[in-house]
């Protein structure tokens, strides 16, 4: 008499995985908070957002936006991309033109 196994080896599994595309583009860590030049906003406005929003000291909030005005845009401030996030978010609403960019290793 033979004893012989006859468990199914194929199975088909089926999982639901969410990912947030926006974690996959913070692989290398740390990205850039840039802010572009507009028409519209005054240079009070733009420097007190940069203090009240980025917590700069004013000296350098001021230098910012002369950088942002002379150059047509600035980094304003490096950080892994979880932590711009709500920065950007907050400069946006607040009038601002801003993206956040991931530095590219070479």
């Amino acid at each position: 008499m033979s004893i012989g196994n006859s468990f199914d080896t194929d199975v088909d599994v089926d999982v639901d995985v969410d990912v947030d595309v926006e974690d996959l583009t913070d692989v290398d860590g740390i990205s850039e908070l840039i802010v572009y030049n507009d028409d519209h906003n005054t240079f009070e406005w733009v420097i007190q957002c940069f203090v009240e929003v980025l917590q700069h000291v004013a000296e350098q909030a001021e230098q910012l936006s002369l950088i942002v005005h002379y150059k047509g845009q600035a980094t304003v401030k490096t950080a892994p991309m979880k932590e711009l996030r709500p920065l950007k978010d907050a400069l946006v609403d607040r009038g601002l033109s801003a993206i956040i960019q991931t530095e590219s290793k070479v």
